[in-house]
């Protein structure tokens, strides 16, 4: 087992940076018509792209590294980011202190992989551990600091794992030995934490019902929904609004009954492209009855998207990083 006690972080914003990992569209680069790109509707005035956030809306979260939204007071969800190797479990007591002085819950991502990239073992090599109970004891230290932390706190464990991009070591994998590991690492957050709620969180690509692990082991459903002009152009030949995204991926998990997050959202281009994302990203809509709550992913992706459009920054303010 490789150790759990690496200290990358000092302060209790960057303790909710633990790890910075957004999804990516399913898309082929191949399968798409095209258009030429408009300058004129792409411009861009907006400083500040911040979701607004209705008052008799959806409840909003926020992953934000940058601190962004820590002095906004409708924020009801502080999302992080945790591998569960190579980190230091303490840095959760900052973003514990750090959620409850303003009165938010936790939603922690748990990756099952290591901080260090030269430390993650291939797909197979994870799926094998995982399967023998190798990493048992990573999950339960997890659990156990999860337990003494005071604010309520949501567990998401190996997110979109339909998608077969090979952006995620555990995603791809036979769904049955993903709902397998899925359900053992459940199993012990039940037996450490008990009272923590837990989000199963697929891409929302098409197959993702093969994944799902059953109505036990799941009190939440989160999806990822990113909004790219320049990929929308590419992939799409048009402009998709926040709830063209959301669609298919909430139509193919709402029969499941569960509350439905947004547990990463995001949206980059021009004034027209991202203005009615703004407006509408937590507007209740009748076409989504099950949608409880949407999570800004507040950083620069850090992958590459396809059609060389390099890596979106999806920050709400814009970031020295993408200059």
């Amino acid at each position: 087992m490789k150790k759990l006690t690496k200290n990358h972080l000092s302060t209790a914003a960057i303790a909710l940076v633990l790890l910075c990992v957004a999804g990516l569209p399913g898309r082929s680069e191949v399968q798409y018509a095209g258009i030429a790109p408009n300058p004129a509707a792409s411009a861009r005035t907006i400083i500040d792209k911040r979701p607004v956030v209705h008052a008799d809306g959806i409840k909003f979260g926020a992953y934000d590294p940058h601190g962004d939204f820590g002095a906004q007071a409708n924020v009801s969800t502080e999302a992080l980011f945790l591998p569960w190797e190579d980190v230091d479990l303490e840095t959760l007591r900052l973003a514990d202190a750090y959620a409850l002085a303003r009165g938010r819950n936790l939603l922690i991502t748990v990756e099952p992989w290591s901080w260090d990239v030269d430390w993650r073992l291939t797909s197979g090599e994870l799926r094998a551990k995982v399967l023998r109970g190798d990493y048992d004891v990573n999950m339960r230290a997890v659990a156990q600091m999860i337990s003494q932390l005071k604010s309520p706190v949501i567990v998401r464990w190996g997110q979109e794992m339909e998608d077969k991009s090979g952006r995620f070591s555990w995603a791809g994998w036979n769904p049955q030995d993903y709902i397998t590991a899925y359900k053992r690492m459940m199993d012990i957050l039940r037996e450490e934490a008990p009272g923590t709620e837990i989000m199963w969180s697929p891409k929302g690509l098409t197959g993702l019902q093969d994944y799902y692990p059953g109505d036990d082991y799941v009190d939440l459903v989160g999806l990822s929904v990113f909004g790219l002009e320049r990929y929308d152009e590419l992939a799409y030949n048009k402009h998709r609004t926040f709830s063209e995204a959301l669609k298919q991926g909430y139509d193919l998990v709402a029969g499941y009954g569960k509350p439905i997050w947004v547990a990463e959202l995001g949206y980059e281009g021009g004034d027209a492209y991202m203005r009615p994302w703004i407006e509408t990203a937590t507007l209740k809509q009748s076409a989504f009855p099950n949608l409880r709550e949407v999570v800004y992913f507040n950083d620069r992706d850090v992958h590459a998207w396809p059609f060389n459009l390099g890596r979106p920054d999806w920050r709400v303010v814009e970031s020295p990083a993408a200059n």
